[in-house]
């Protein structure tokens, strides 16, 4: 068996370094697993899906949790920091499926404009927001590094507030969204968990 530091040499002498040879790994992709908790077993968190059986996870070392306690749309203000899964409207502007209110110490969590999963083409913006139109159903401007997105939000939109928490708020009845990737075993291993606080329903 070639010893690590022998290979190195072979490999820098055909000018190849560890990383040119070998690459690594790819990293996995995040599945969003929504639902309510069964059972929690040490790290192992048995999670009953919206549809279909119940999912084992096994929380990580360095698992991100959050609470997420009811809100309501005059919660969102100038410059507030929001996440929200929005669909395109024929205008070029997004109309909101749902709006998370950031803790100020949780501003900067997921900055920017990506695809999501929570309806069919939809995507969630993190970001600040900026100018706030309407009293009821309300138009925003949300900023994030690289652009804005211009977003209505219905009146009847769930909103929640979220706030850092603990592994304490991951116990059976809670309502979660769990962020997981799988690991080398095919483990689906929690890396953030949003868990409802007194009966609220993580709306993303």
């Amino acid at each position: 068996m070639i010893r690590a530091a022998r290979l190195a040499t072979l490999l820098a002498t055909a000018g190849l370094g560890l990383a040119t040879a070998l690459p690594a790994r790819a990293e996995a992709p995040v599945v969003r697993i929504r639902g309510t908790i069964a059972s929690v077993e040490g790290q192992t968190v048995s999670i009953k899906p919206r549809v279909g059986e119940a999912v084992t996870v096994r929380l990580g070392d360095t698992v991100r949790v959050a609470g997420a306690s009811a809100a309501k749309i005059a919660d969102i203000q100038p410059d507030s920091y929001v996440g929200t899964a929005a669909t395109p409207q024929p205008d070029g502007s997004l109309k909101a499926l749902e709006v998370a209110v950031f803790a100020p110490s949780m501003r900067g969590t997921g900055d920017g404009h990506y695809p999501w999963d929570l309806e069919k083409e939809n995507t969630m913006t993190n970001g600040a927001v900026g100018a706030v139109t309407g009293t009821t159903s309300r138009t925003i401007t949300v900023t994030y590094a690289g652009g804005q997105k211009v977003i209505t939000v219905p009146d009847d939109v769930p909103v929640v507030a979220l706030a850092p928490g603990d592994a304490g708020l991951i116990k059976p009845g809670a309502r979660v969204v769990a962020f997981t990737r799988a690991d080398a075993s095919g483990t689906a291993v929690v890396d953030r968990m949003v868990v409802g606080q007194n009966g609220t329903v993580p709306p993303m």
